[in-house]
């Protein structure tokens, strides 16, 4: 498991129904792409996170797969139309198996 991983995501706490709104994640992750070496030489194991999704209420908004020159703190904003009350779940992958979630709730008025 990498050290410090911190998700942080901005949802409206309200929305009309059908409104569309942006949605902001930002993860701190260093995300080593296993080419670089530390002090004495050897190769520093590969560690990112391979994959971002995001549901709603068990709906998939969105799955985004990445690659090793993804940058440090991964970084993503996007829209989703919100057609009622819940909860979105946000879900990173990590190489080396870990898995961080966090959730957030809005309501539909």
């Amino acid at each position: 498991m990498a050290d410090n991983v911190t998700p942080r995501i901005r949802v409206p706490r309200e929305a009309a129904a059908g409104e569309v709104i942006e949605i902001k994640t930002l993860i701190s992750h260093q995300m080593e792409s296993g080419q670089r070496r530390d002090g004495d030489g050897n190769i520093i194991p590969r560690s990112i996170i391979n994959r971002f999704v995001c549901e709603f209420n068990g709906e998939t908004v969105i799955d985004v797969t990445l690659e090793p020159a993804i940058s440090t703190n991964p970084y993503f904003e996007f829209t989703a139309t919100v057609p009622e009350s819940g909860t979105f779940t946000f879900t990173w992958y990590d190489d080396d198996g870990s898995v961080y979630t966090d959730t957030k709730e809005i309501t539909v008025s």
